[in-house]
């Protein structure tokens, strides 16, 4: 056991728990959670916490029995007696709520901070938030994580001479990968007409004869992420590429991308999927959060663990 360090999980994010305890030489500890006959979640440690720090892995995606999955269990971690509580959040849900676009609707990313705060976490721990300010709504201490120090080197072994942001959202990330690659920046302009549907305008930068990889922080339905596919194929594109984040792939999208063009799609396992394109490959975040806990937990710098432009995405 690494001192007074704990690490529990929901169901949501067991897998991935059980993997980073593997990294840190430790069990994964003893938390149960069920759901009473009404349908109200229960939560309960079967061991002592009094005292350690108790690391909770669960990422919030939809249903929202995932969030009160967490907040049960940082409200019992924090009636036991642990001295400090780590919401690890491989993905932050909610997170694309982050402004109020048109009147009368709810910022719930700000919501769901405060709700983490005050069920009694000390420190989150997440990665790759789909919007970088989400970090200003909490008055505790967060780790922003990024996938990219997994990602970046298995995509140096391939031959990518440009990479693509599929929306302006997406730029910072696309030309901090573009620079770590020695590779070109295309740009997607596009509008969305209503949620998950993307109608492309332009493509800034020439696709011809390149190869290209797509990097986002998340695909949803896939409609946003095929269009770019189909756009840069009609613009002669070589061989395309895609690397994701967060695999929320609702909906017919891991159909779409199978009959898309693409070559591969790389995503990591922030969420629990069931995916069987052979033309998916899911890495595992579970090193990096791994040594992220434990640096957190330890004191020790995080940032010094990401280079310069990792940290300015």
């Amino acid at each position: 056991m690494n001192g007074n360090l704990l690490i529990f999980s929901g169901r949501e994010s067991k897998n991935l728990a059980e993997k980073m305890a593997k990294h840190l030489e430790m069990p994964l500890g003893n938390l149960e959670v069920k759901r009473h006959s009404d349908g109200e979640v229960w939560c309960k440690y079967h061991q002592n916490i009094r005292g350690a720090t108790v690391a909770i892995v669960q990422s919030t995606n939809p249903p929202a029995e995932n969030l009160m999955e967490l907040l049960v269990a940082i409200d019992a971690a924090k009636r036991a007696s642990a001295a400090k509580i780590f919401a690890i959040i491989p993905y932050f849900g909610y997170a694309r709520q982050d402004r109020k676009p048109e009147p009368r609707v709810s910022i719930t990313a700000k919501l769901v901070a405060n709700l983490l705060t005050t069920a009694g976490a000390d420190r989150i721990i997440t990665i790759d938030l789909h919007a970088s300010q989400i970090q200003g709504f909490f008055d505790i201490p967060v780790d922003h994580v990024y996938a990219s120090k997994e990602l970046l080197p298995y995509w140096s072994k391939y031959p990518i001479d440009t990479v693509a942001a599929p929306d302006v959202g997406a730029v910072k990330m696309a030309r901090a990968w573009a620079k770590r690659l020695n590779a070109e920046l295309i740009i997607i302009d596009k509008r969305r007409p209503k949620d998950n549907e993307a109608e492309i305008l332009n493509i800034i930068g020439n696709p011809s004869g390149k190869n290209i990889l797509i990097v986002d922080d998340m695909i949803d339905t896939g409609g946003s992420f095929v269009g770019t596919v189909k756009a840069l194929k009609e613009k002669d594109a070589n061989k395309i590429y895609g690397s994701v984040v967060h695999a929320v792939l609702s909906g017919k999208a891991i159909e779409a991308i199978e009959n898309s063009p693409i070559e591969k799609l790389v995503v990591t396992d922030t969420i629990k999927k069931e995916i069987t394109s052979e033309k998916i490959e899911v890495i595992s975040l579970a090193k990096l959060l791994a040594e992220v806990t434990n640096n957190a937990f330890s004191n020790k710098s995080i940032s010094s663990m990401f280079d310069s432009e990792e940290m300015k995405k």
